[in-house]
């Protein structure tokens, strides 16, 4: 296929549905009247408020980013260099929460976090304390802890996956030599996983930089990263000028930290003596080898899955005592409307679209990547990972301003998937890059040489070696479209929602039947993510990047 037309596909997807609703936005926002109106530039540099919204963003980002990294090395280590039974389980548990929507762990904190939390309860019934000790809620603290939630798996995949090929004997060496074990790994093995350890930084900066979910429903009104900031501009104030010049700034930011993210990537190609993993591993002997690998993973199993747990516990605890009424109910129109739909209803709609989704993008990711194996361009790769850097609010909001006539795509249902495929084909590309590049191009030479046509030789050499990528990409994928909320809280049919968008509704509605329907379907949720992410972890290629 020539590389011009196997740019066509992926190249007018980007355009219709992402450069030209940015463009769309921009224009409605900066030069309504066909000239540069720079009224939202002078009064975002005006006013200080919006310095401090950028520096709070920065250095939350910078601190969580730097306590992400400091608890995601040691579980790094143990899973890259240990052999034990359960080690694909505990890689499921801990990627989780990566892919959870924001309102699922936003109310499992609050479960165990809150006032009346678990934990501020036990601790006043212990020490017969009249009020919650622990006042975490609305504080940049609890942003910084489920950051730290999020994305610690992000570290463990990328720096476990470089440090599990490493060879052990370099450090061995060192040690022979007379260095402490401190110093050879300082020396000798810091300095190897350095490209590794960057480009997960960098990532989790760029995942913290634009967190939105976590800072509104956890962070309250006093705290507002620049994404949080676009939302109130756009939603509450209707000040497009102001939330376009914030847009642009978030989008500068996050192209760069892209780009140096993808050679940062390129470093990590250079030649080393890599190992396979059934070399670098060995099995625990003593016991207290066994005594710190349990200690370590144990300790991170519970953070990731105690909120979990917690929304599963509270989801069958009714006021009759434990049961199964919240989902019983699930199934029940209470309002006896026809304009109503029955919650469960959007567990179908989660799985219809998520099907849809992954048609658009699992094509779309593997041209890209197989464009951009070959393509001499650097600048392409971060250009394709900009959807994933991009507001969901910027860019649901476009949708909704450039899908209009001729179009006429702003009542349709298909937005949905077409917003998904958007976020999620970034995925694709980086579950089947690394695969691409690491095909010796004398196969497809042979194949060439044999007399097959670059599509023959495409499917008899390259289609088997990246199946196991490419279904792995699409459960990414899968995963992504079921828990993802903002853009599908603007662009989706109010007769059509998503779990997460009917977990919201049903939040924002009072009573204790609303909150434990919200309970019950945040459970079913998190069941299909983590089934999702156990077959993804079975069907991974050990270099993909998540």
């Amino acid at each position: 296929m020539a590389a011009p037309l196997g740019w066509l596909l992926p190249g007018g997807f980007l355009l219709l549905f992402y450069f030209y609703p940015l463009a769309a936005i921009f224009q409605r926002s900066l030069a309504p009247d066909g000239a540069f109106d720079w009224d939202g530039v002078a009064r975002v540099l005006a006013t200080p408020y919006f310095a401090n919204v950028l520096g709070f963003t920065v250095a939350q980002a910078a601190l969580s980013t730097a306590l992400t990294v400091l608890c995601g090395l040691p579980a790094a280590y143990v899973l890259s260099r240990w052999e034990f039974p359960g080690q694909a389980l505990v890689r499921a548990v801990i990627t989780v929460p990566f892919l959870l929507p924001t309102i699922v762990v936003a109310l499992g904190f609050s479960i165990i976090l809150g006032p009346a939390g678990w934990i501020n309860t036990l601790l006043q019934q212990a020490f017969g304390l009249d009020e919650p000790p622990i006042k975490l809620l609305n504080t940049v603290w609890i942003i910084i802890v489920a950051h730290i939630y999020y994305n610690v798996s992000v570290v463990v995949r990328i720096v476990g996956n470089f440090w599990a090929h490493l060879d052990p004997q370099l450090e061995s060496a060192a040690q022979m030599l007379g260095a402490s074990r401190w110093r050879a790994f300082r020396e000798v093995t810091l300095p190897l996983l350095a490209p590794a350890l960057v480009a997960a930084s960098l990532l989790v900066f760029v995942f913290d930089f634009t967190s939105f979910g976590v800072v509104l429903l956890l962070g309250g009104p006093r705290l507002a990263t620049l994404e949080v900031e676009i939302y109130r501009q756009t939603v509450n104030l209707f000040d497009l000028p102001v939330a376009a010049v914030l847009s642009l700034v978030q989008i500068g930011v996050t192209f760069g930290l892209m780009a140096l993210y993808a050679r940062v990537q390129s470093a990590l190609a250079r030649p080393l003596r890599l190992r396979p993993q059934q070399i670098t591993r060995r099995i625990p002997h003593t016991t207290g080898e066994r005594a710190a690998i349990a200690l370590t993973l144990g300790t991170l199993v519970v953070f990731v899955a105690l909120p979990l747990v917690a929304l599963a516990a509270q989801s069958v605890s009714t006021a009759d005592g434990f049961g199964l009424r919240y989902y019983t109910e699930l199934f029940v129109n209470r309002r006896n409307s026809v304009t109503y739909v029955p919650p469960i209803e959007a567990v179908w709609n989660s799985l219809a679209f998520a099907v849809l989704t992954i048609a658009l993008a699992l094509p779309l990711g593997t041209l890209s990547a197989q464009r951009l194996m070959q393509a001499r361009w650097r600048w392409l790769d971060p250009v394709l990972m900009l959807p994933l850097a991009t507001s969901a609010v910027t860019l649901g909001f476009g949708f909704i301003l450039a899908l209009g006539p001729p179009i006429n795509l702003r009542s349709s249902a298909w937005l949905v998937p077409f917003a998904h495929a958007l976020i999620a084909f970034p995925f694709v590309v980086r579950s089947v890059l690394p695969v691409l590049r690491s095909i010796r191009p004398n196969l497809r030479e042979a194949a060439r040489v044999l007399g097959a046509s670059p599509a023959h030789a495409w499917r008899a050499v390259d289609l088997p070696i990246i199946t196991r990528a490419l279904v792995a990409g699409a459960v990414f994928t899968f995963t992504v479209s079921v828990g993802e909320f903002g853009a599908t809280s603007l662009v989706g049919r109010p007769e059509m929602p998503t779990m997460p968008v009917a977990i919201f509704r049903l939040l924002g509605q009072p009573g204790a039947l609303n909150s434990g329907q919200a309970l019950a379907l945040s459970t079913i949720l998190v069941l299909v993510s983590i089934s999702a992410i156990m077959l993804m972890e079975r069907l991974r290629w050990e270099g993909a990047d998540f």
